[in-house]
């Protein structure tokens, strides 16, 4: 009974949203308008209706909320998700992704009761980025048919259903519905650098509602929607077509569990103070997938845009992703009507910008500039997604990086007699520790399957003022281990904790000059050849700060030992 508990909602969830519950009742509000037409178009790219996506985002966002291991997360249906669900749709019908969603809960709920959230950490950096590429592919490319307004080919591939809908379009210009898809296109990504913080989604799908109605342009739209959730029903279910969905449930649930996990620790590097529980996670999100399909919603995860928009608008607790789910139920019961108006091109439109924007460049190009082998499983994994599935994709990059990741280690390893050490440093530790100084050493290989246990361990350290990391010892560094190494240090200084770095070897100064953070605190004189100067350095600096402050810092790495 222990091993459930755990996962259920606490006291302390609650005394979260009293505390202050006006920050995140605008911060729901905010996503809620973002989400609208995001909702919307997902459920009609899925295949099952933009009333499915709605219902999704209402039912899912609430119970995901409730039930789900991060303070800041908001769940409801993904451009990811929906690039599963199209095969799903061709090969069984509504039926069966609803009897898929339902599935995939009873996994995530187990996978949650085996305590299986902890393992999502070793995916390294290369795999999400390459994944996160090809998904913005896909999607783009299933958005291309309504953006042209021509009727999509019915096809599983969406390569060949977008070259179709080309050579449709060149037959049968349609304008209207490509002039529409682009112009809220463009208002999207220019408003977004012009002003962040406004919802130019929902601005520019409504303009383009009143201005197809006023014109008369003849376009496909929404259609009726219903003005409250269906009654809870299985009547989807089939018992004798379970077996053959076990697979596509599978690969379902372990698509929710990775996006969930990774958009809860994006969201945690984005907070100050915030760490989820990836086990409550996994079963927040069960929870979710189990219930969801009931109410004629699709599979559920929680969506990385949304809950950065959560973050950047205040969000301190579980009650913004209820406000959000809250007022997506209000506007389905008071603005249905308005809502079937909405063109199906100015939906494309959102999502065309959408996948243009889930690909960051910076972070891409600091990938493909820290090794070679980065750069490999990057490129792989995305050609995977587009052609194969995400699930496959995902394996894929996984042996790979494996592969490329032992081949490293196994040329890094090297056997090296060295002189015993025999100064007794203690009292030396003792001094720097009374002047809140601590210096870690870091030994063997800083990659992605030691990478966080590094920055979990360094999170821990208190009663510090200044950390200075030996790097002397450090036989590799991946993109994902100098990721890590600069979320550390920005977590640390947050603390208003220095960080310094001293004996970084020439051959790795490259991942972590690529990350941003090397040249940084280059620039702020924190970068020696040797600890000596870098100790002397700290004490310097605390010497010119005083006793101003009396600060709080985070951990210790992976094999370091306090030197």
């Amino acid at each position: 009974m222990s091993a459930l508990t755990r996962l259920l909602p606490a006291r302390a969830d609650l005394a979260r949203m009293l505390h202050r519950p006006r920050t995140d009742l605008v911060a729901g509000l905010t996503v809620a308008v973002v989400a609208l037409p995001l909702a919307l178009g997902f459920g009609v790219s899925s295949g099952l209706g933009a009333a499915a996506g709605l219902a999704t985002a209402i039912v899912a966002g609430a119970l995901a909320a409730l039930f789900g291991g991060s303070n800041l997360q908001v769940s409801g249906p993904t451009g990811a998700m929906t690039v599963v669900l199209v095969p799903i749709v061709h090969r069984y019908g509504p039926g069966g992704v609803l009897t898929v969603g339902l599935i995939a809960g009873v996994f995530l709920v187990a996978l949650a009761v085996m305590r299986a959230g902890r393992y999502v950490r070793y995916v390294p950096a290369p795999v999400v980025e390459g994944f996160t590429v090809g998904i913005a592919a896909v999607i783009f490319l299933q958005q291309v048919p309504a953006a042209l307004g021509v009727e999509a080919s019915g096809g599983e591939k969406v390569t060949v259903a977008a070259w179709q809908a080309v050579v449709g379009f060149a037959r049968t210009p349609h304008w209207a519905a490509l002039g529409l898809a682009l112009g809220v296109a463009a208002v999207m990504l220019i408003g977004a650098r012009w002003r962040p913080t406004i919802p130019f989604s929902l601005l520019a799908v409504a303009t383009a509602t009143l201005a197809t109605a006023l014109s008369g342009l003849s376009v496909g739209t929404i259609g009726a929607l219903p003005a409250t959730l269906p009654a809870p029903t299985l009547g989807f279910l089939e018992p004798a077509a379970v077996p053959g969905l076990l697979t596509s449930a599978l690969a379902v649930a372990a698509l929710a569990a990775l996006e969930s996990l990774l958009s809860a620790t994006v969201a945690d590097g984005m907070s100050v103070g915030q760490r989820h529980d990836p086990d409550r996670e996994l079963f927040g999100q069960g929870i979710a997938n189990l219930v969801t399909p009931l109410f004629g919603g699709v599979p559920a995860t929680a969506a990385i845009a949304r809950t950065a928009v959560n973050v950047r608008a205040g969000a301190q607790s579980r009650l913004a992703s209820l406000t959000h789910a809250a007022t997506l139920a209000v506007i389905m019961f008071a603005a249905a009507p308005l809502v079937a108006h909405i063109p199906l091109a100015a939906l494309a439109g959102v999502l065309l910008a959408t996948a243009v924007r889930m690909v960051e460049v910076g972070s891409l190009a600091a990938l493909a500039r820290s090794t070679r082998s980065d750069a490999v499983i990057m490129a792989l994994t995305a050609a995977a997604t587009l052609a194969l599935d995400l699930v496959a994709a995902v394996g894929i990059g996984l042996v790979l990086a494996c592969i490329l990741a032992i081949r490293r280690i196994a040329r890094a390893t090297t056997l090296e007699t060295v002189p015993l050490d025999v100064t007794d440093h203690q009292d030396e530790e003792a001094a720097l520790l009374r002047e809140h100084i601590v210096a870690y050493r870091l030994e063997g290989p800083l990659f992605f399957a030691a990478a966080h246990r590094f920055l979990l361990d360094l999170s821990e350290v208190a009663d510090v003022r200044v950390v200075i990391l030996r790097m002397s010892r450090v036989l590799t560094i991946d993109g994902t281990g100098a990721t890590v190494l600069r979320d550390a240090v920005e977590r640390l200084e947050r603390r208003g904790i220095a960080v310094y770095l001293s004996g970084l070897r020439p051959g790795h100064d490259r991942a972590v000059a690529a990350i941003g953070i090397l040249p940084r605190l280059t620039a702020q004189g924190r970068v020696f050849p040797d600890t000596p100067h870098a100790i002397a350095a700290a004490r310097a600096y605390l010497q010119g700060e005083g006793s101003k402050h009396t600060l709080v810092a985070a951990g210790a790495p992976v094999t370091a030992e306090p030197r």
